[in-house]
Parts: C-alpha cells; structure tokens; sequence
C-alpha cells in the first residue's frame, strides 16, 4: 500500500468589504466542498495571501472598497506572484478592469451574480491545475 501524502484542496481567498456578500460566499462555496478564507477589506487580504499565498489557488476580489480599489490589490497580489489566479467580483467592466486582464486577470464575475455561477468559474479555474 502506498502511503502517498493528499494534497488538501487549494483555498479560495475571498476579499470584499461587504460582510454579507463574504459570508455568502463562503457559505456556498464550503457547501460545495471548498476551503474558504475571507477578508473584509484589501489590507487584510493582502496580509493572508502574504502568509497563505501557496495554499491559494484562487481569489475572487471585489472591484471597489475603501483604502484601495481592486486594480491596485490586484497589482500587490501580482507582484508577490505573476501567476495568482484573481477573478474580479464587480458591478460594472470599464476600462480599468480591461487594463487587468491584460496583466493576468483570469476572470470577471459580474455584481449581483448567481452562485453557480461563482462556483462553476472557482471549479473551471482549479481544474487549470
């Protein structure tokens, strides 16, 4: 019998500054048998990706909060690793979340979005692995 370690499934980072759209979301996606973490606000997020980045295989950030607006969370996120998986959650596409995908962006959710939606586009964007 091989005793090969299990890899966990990765962890979903969730950053949003509405707690009622982050429990939401963690509440979906755990039921459909994902790892969750949430952060109320780019700071934070930014922190847990900083301790966690490798256990991470996705985040879904919202466009605007107070302190720093996604692009700019994005950009962070980035920096620390060209190849982070980030999908938007956002009420409108301009130019600015355009400008993103050029840089990396994987994916843009629009607000309000159904959750299967959400857990379709988590699913597709892990199975990349």
């Amino acid at each position: 019998m091989d005793a090969h370690p299990i890899n966990p499934p990765k962890l979903i980072l969730a950053i949003d500054d509405e707690p009622e759209i982050l429990a939401i979301i963690k509440e979906c996606l755990e039921m459909e048998g994902f790892r969750v973490l949430t952060a109320p606000g780019p700071k934070e997020g930014l922190k847990l990706y900083e301790e966690r980045g490798p256990e991470i295989g996705v985040v879904l950030l919202d466009f605007l909060m107070p302190d720093m607006t996604g692009d700019l969370v994005f950009e962070c996120l980035h920096q620390k690793n060209p190849d982070v998986r980030v999908i938007l959650l956002t009420g409108c596409e301009d130019a600015v979340a355009r400008k993103m995908f050029e840089t990396g962006l994987r994916g843009l959710i629009q607000k309000p979005f159904y959750i299967d939606d959400l857990v379709n586009r988590v699913r597709e964007e892990l199975s990349q692995d």
